[in-house]
């Protein structure tokens, strides 16, 4: 997951989104009914977004063979937003970025270095708005967080006035990791994000 890591990736660059990754993107969804999660792993980010009152219109996984770049059913769902936390390598994100928001205005999951990256430049003019996150604790199971910062990336295939980035909102991470389904325990949002 970072280039600080000498850990072998997890297949298919598989990092489930925790509770508190998702959190910060609530606000950021106001008048948005459906979406679409195209890369839904174990289905815990579905589960967070739709404890925000959205509804999953169409879901889908490499792992269950359902392939988000070519899937014939996304686009037919019609989601209102397509949100995911995408694989990181680089052939198969640049893919997705181009489809997914020809789609439907779509947030992704990435480093906030994604935003500084020559190879990225080309897409950051179609960016609406970052919403940073800071370091992500990615295994419930470790003490540590990951040494990079992550942002949600909101894409639209006719902006071109490039990013919004907004200010990082406190959130009780210690507090979101004791509760087993914070999605229920962690009512107060407005205090927290």
């Amino acid at each position: 997951m970072s280039k600080y890591s000498s850990f072998p990736r997890n297949k298919h660059d598989e990092y489930l989104t925790p509770y508190e990754a998702a959190l910060p993107l609530r606000r950021f969804l106001e008048g948005v009914e459906t979406f679409a999660e195209p890369c839904r792993a174990d289905g815990r980010l579905i589960r967070w977004l739709e404890s925000f009152d959205l509804s999953c219109v169409h879901s889908g996984d490499i792992q269950d063979g359902v392939d988000a770049l070519v899937d014939p059913w996304l686009p037919l769902s019609q989601p209102d937003v397509i949100i995911t936390n995408p694989p990181y390598t680089w052939q198969i994100l640049e893919a997705m970025i181009e489809r997914f928001m020809k789609i439907a205005p779509t947030w992704l999951l990435l480093e906030i270095d994604f935003a500084f990256n020559l190879q990225s430049a080309k897409y950051m003019p179609m960016c609406t708005d970052i919403v940073p996150i800071g370091r992500v604790r990615w295994f419930a199971e470790t003490e540590h967080d990951s040494k990079d910062n992550f942002a949600w990336f909101r894409f639209h295939h006719q902006h071109r006035r490039g990013p919004v980035m907004h200010i990082m909102q406190l959130i009780d991470k210690r507090r979101i990791r004791k509760m087993a389904r914070p999605e229920i325990e962690f009512p107060e949002f407005e205090n927290a994000a």
